[in-house]
């Protein structure tokens, strides 16, 4: 199946044409019967001599119903431009052509009506000469009668070269349907149709709903007036949609594959039509079937930031197109560059900004993005539509190569200005790192920290000995030389103030691991207690508290804590009679 869209100036046949070619009458309401003009969106289809189908979206043509024609034509990949031979080019013909050139539309025909009545070439003349210039370029033109059949053969057949000249569907990329019609089919609840554009739907696949919370899921499928359990793209399609009121969603909303699509109402564009200088401060974006009012700010000359009234699931690289709705004009059409831009806020941020649009074409490109954002989530990008082919540095954060680089050699830079500012301190705070690094994350300074720095009890330092501030490292060596041949005697408060040893610095070498604390101002040497268990293990077990007391040379105010400790920690153990044993 391909799907094509009218498009035309009103009461140039589009309709009749449809139905000529279709057998089917395109026009849903009896109010558009009555007055024989179309106000919404019709659907037909038929069979083309290839065997292959052509479903239509048949748009009205009046002026006053332009946001139906939109509706219509965004999700759809080629259109049939319908001109009277009798009237000629008219005001909606330049409208919708140039509503189709600001989609960057690029696939068409034209089809000149009611040639019967009218020599149809000096129309077909104007019309190829008004779209040329536009992104559909040169098409092909086929002479028509919807009342005495004449042309409809060719027309079939051009619709056929026109089909088969149409880019391959994209079959396996997110869906993103959205929705021209919302209504509810008796006994099966709410049904929704729209142009698939990409992507497949599966019955009972979970889709989410553009703007709610929760999931929902496909209970049925139609295509061409058929039950299916899968339709690809691209296809017109019913969805039938299990346990969701049919008050929760309409016209331009739209059905996506969760997970995959970053809704936003601030997006950065790059115009085509007229100069951003000279747009009115409100325009109406139109994407997809929706149209939303949105704030235009000029950042370049032909770049936009725009503020959505209501959050759309947008993605880099879409086309869209402005309407000033009260003048009736397409200002021009729009290609998003950004769907999380950077806040505004400082002097001179718009110019800036608008330098490095200057810079973007629209094309997803991941290298870009990170040197952008330097540091970004994976999940955050597919989101955007920016496909993700690198690994993450840590968790799922990527990072611009260079940026990351800088980073490591800030980490250190920024641990050693802490240690000068904090001599005693064991390293610094890894929240205190990640702050001054102005990451986003713990987890990227846990990947940053490498040898010889180390994390360490939620702090970043050298490892060991190594990490303490030279005044305290050359204390404990001191102790080391005085007390290396007695390691079960501890020095006095009084001799650890002359050693330089005062609690502050006690507990520098305590937490790095080159002292030993049994209780205040009690310190050993670190491998004490393994010395203490070797000498212990000598001794008839079980022993008393005097008789480890003598053996290991110390005072009863290093035995006690030294021999709680020891317990503590499994070494020994205390018998009912405060004897011990040392546990093997």
């Amino acid at each position: 199946m391909f799907v094509v869209a009218t498009a035309g100036h009103v009461d140039h046949g589009k309709s009749t044409l449809v139905r000529a070619l279709t057998g089917m009458e395109p026009d849903r309401w009896a109010e558009e019967r009555r007055r024989g003009m179309t106000i919404d969106l019709g659907f037909a289809w038929t069979t083309l001599p290839s065997g292959g189908t052509v479903a239509f979206v048949d748009v009205p043509g009046h002026e006053r119903f332009v946001p139906n024609m939109l509706a219509g034509v965004g999700p759809v990949p080629a259109a049939l431009i319908v001109v009277a031979a009798d009237e000629g080019w008219m005001p909606q013909s330049a409208e919708h052509l140039a509503a189709l050139d600001a989609l960057g539309v690029a696939y068409g025909l034209v089809a000149v009506t009611r040639a019967d009545l009218a020599d149809p070439g000096p129309a077909m003349a104007r019309a190829r000469a008004e779209i040329a210039a536009t992104s559909l370029g040169t098409v092909p033109a086929v002479a028509v009668s919807g009342l005495t059949g004449a042309g409809l053969p060719e027309l079939r057949a051009a619709l056929d070269r026109l089909a088969a000249g149409l880019p391959a569907p994209v079959v396996d990329d997110p869906v993103r349907l959205w929705v021209d019609r919302s209504f509810t089919v008796r006994g099966s609840g709410t049904v929704v149709t729209g142009t698939l554009g990409v992507g497949r739907l599966r019955v009972g696949d979970e889709l989410e709903l553009a703007g709610a919370d929760e999931p929902v899921r496909v209970r049925g499928l139609h295509s061409l007036g058929e039950a299916r359990p899968e339709v690809t793209a691209v296809a017109r399609v019913a969805v039938n949609l299990r346990g969701t009121p049919r008050d929760r969603l309409g016209r331009g909303d739209a059905l996506l594959t969760p997970g995959r699509f970053h809704r936003t109402d601030l997006v950065d564009v790059r115009l085509t039509g007229d100069p951003a200088a000279d747009l009115p401060a409100t325009l109406t974006l139109h994407v997809g079937s929706a149209a939303v009012p949105v704030r235009v700010r000029p950042l370049g000359l032909d770049t936009v930031r725009l503020r959505l009234a209501r959050p759309l699931p947008l993605l880099v690289g879409d086309r869209a197109l402005l309407r000033d709705p009260g003048r009736h004009h397409v200002t021009g059409g729009v290609r998003v560059l950004d769907v999380a831009p950077p806040p505004l806020a400082r002097r001179g941020a718009a110019v800036t900004r608008a330098q490095v649009l200057a810079e973007l074409d629209g094309r997803p490109d991941l290298a870009g993005e990170l040197r952008r954002r330097r540091l970004v989530r994976a999940g955050a990008l597919i989101r955007m539509g920016v496909p993700v082919d690198a690994p993450p540095v840590a968790g799922d954060w990527l990072a611009d190569p260079a940026h990351w680089r800088r980073l490591g050699e800030q980490v250190t830079e920024e641990v050693a200005r802490y240690a000068r500012e904090h001599p005693l301190e064991p390293g610094m705070p890894v929240d205190a790192l990640r702050q001054r690094l102005a990451l986003p994350d713990r987890v990227l300074v846990e990947a940053l920290v490498r040898p010889p720095l180390r994390i360490h009890a939620g702090r970043v330092g050298a490892a060991g000995a190594d990490a303490l501030p030279e005044p305290v490292a050359r204390a404990v060596q001191r102790v080391r030389a005085e007390y290396g041949d007695r390691p079960f005697r501890a020095p006095e408060a009084d001799r650890l103030v002359d050693l330089g040893l005062g609690p502050r610095e006690i507990g520098a070498a305590v937490r790095a691991g080159a002292l030993l604390r049994l209780a205040d101002n009690v310190v050993l040497l670190p491998d004490a207690l393994d010395d203490a268990v070797r000498v212990l293990a000598g001794l008839p077990q079980p022993f008393t508290l005097s008789a480890a007391r003598q053996a290991l040379d110390t005072t009863r105010r290093v035995a006690v804590p030294l021999l709680e400790l020891l317990d503590r920690r499994g070494a020994t153990r205390r018998l009912p009679d405060d004897a011990r044993i040392v546990v093997t």
